[in-house]
Parts: structure tokens; sequence; C-alpha cells
């Protein structure tokens, strides 16, 4: 069974916590909000509209009933977590307690599947007007969020069978924690330029700021240093 899970954070820092948990399976959608223990950050707040007031109340994360639902599927070996950027998300269940042993992850999944680098950007609500996905759903809210990713992995899953996996689970957990080779400059004065026709010196310099595995992994093998 697939689990499809996002979660609204104070944060992104290694120390912040989540605010809201929203994931979906056959049997139904949990959606709540919680008291993180730390303030909310004004950045994350302008993006998830959620405030140290709306959490006040609430109890915490560890020890709810989501907490333990959340808990009790994860320990199941034919569930898997399904989760857009999943590294930021299963590092916050983490820091709650919960490590999930099988993840799949669609932003891997979409860099994966766009082998010559044709779409601008990776982000969700990107991907879903990019790929003209039909879901009513309120963007930057964990419960509407889900329901973005979860039409995303079904066109996703769809495109590995056509592609001639019977059953594309494996390939999928395979793919999601391997680094992904980017195919074009997602970012700066070299944005959209295929990796291959960016200078030497400017990938150098992009060691040395904060990139995320599949950029690191890109640069690296371009300086051929993978």
């Amino acid at each position: 069974m697939f689990i499809y899970l996002d979660t609204e954070t104070t944060g992104t820092g290694p120390d912040d916590r989540l605010c809201q948990i929203a994931f979906k399976t056959g049997q139904g959608i949990v959606n709540e909000l919680f008291n993180p223990g730390n303030p909310i950050a004004i950045e994350a707040m302008a993006v998830h509209h959620i405030t140290n007031e709306m959490v006040k109340a609430k109890p915490s994360f560890r020890g709810s009933a989501a907490y333990h639902k959340l808990n009790e599927l994860v320990s199941d070996q034919n569930n898997a977590i399904v989760a857009h950027n999943a590294r930021f998300d299963i590092s916050m269940l983490r820091n709650e307690g919960i490590d999930p042993p099988k993840v799949i992850c669609t932003l891997k999944l979409a860099r994966f599947l766009d082998k010559d680098g044709v779409i601008p950007q990776y982000n969700l609500q990107y991907l879903r007007y990019y790929l003209d996905l039909k879901v009513e759903a309120t963007a930057h809210d964990a419960s509407g969020d889900i329901l973005v990713l979860e039409r995303l992995f079904k066109r996703i899953y769809a495109r590995f069978k056509k592609d001639g996996f019977q059953d594309p689970t494996e390939e999928m957990l395979r793919i999601s924690i391997s680094p992904i080779r980017i195919a074009r400059m997602p970012f700066g004065k070299h944005k959209g330029l295929p990796f291959k026709e960016i200078p030497a010196d400017y990938l150098e310099w992009l060691l040395g700021t904060e990139l995320d595995e599949d950029m690191e992994h890109t640069v690296r093998h371009h300086l051929g240093k993978s």
C-alpha cells in the first residue's frame, strides 16, 4: 500500500519540527495540526499560513493518534511512503521518532524520467500545472498537497508501466535512494543550459555552496569527480 504524505513545518533547518501532517491511504485521509514545541518562522508562515496562535493549544505530534497510526503503517513491510522531496519530509519524521524503511520520492522520479531536462522546474505545484494534473487542491497545505502528490504519483507509475515495468515499485524505491543526474542547470546565470556546456570554474564554485544530493552528484560528474 502507498501512503501519500506531506508535512508543513516550523522551518527547514535540522532543529525544525512539523506543525501539520497529512497522509492518505485507502483507509482515508489523516490531516491534523500539532504544537511543534518550536516557534514557526515567519518565512514558513508565508508559505503554509499556519501561525503560532493556530497551533498553541494543539497537542504535540509524538504520542498522538496520528503518530501511532503512521508508525503502524510504516512498520508494515508491504507499505511505502510516497512524498515529494521525500528527504525533507522523512527528516522531519525522524526528528519525531518515526523512520520509514520504504520511501518513494516523486521529485527524484520526475528528474529521472526527464532525461533531456525539458521540464523547467520540479516543485510539486509547478508539476501540477505543467503536467495538467486535474485535481482540486489548495497549494502549500498538507492535505491539498497530498491530493496533488497522489495524482502525480499515479501519472509517474503509469509511465513506468508504459516503459515495461510490470511492477514499478521496486524500481521506484531504488531510484528514490539513488543520486539523479540532472540534465540542465535549474537556477543562476546558466539557468536552462545543459550541464555539459557550463564552464568548469562555475561548477567548481557551485561545489562550495549548499547543494541537494542530485545537484552535487551532477556537478561532480561533469567535473570528473564522481
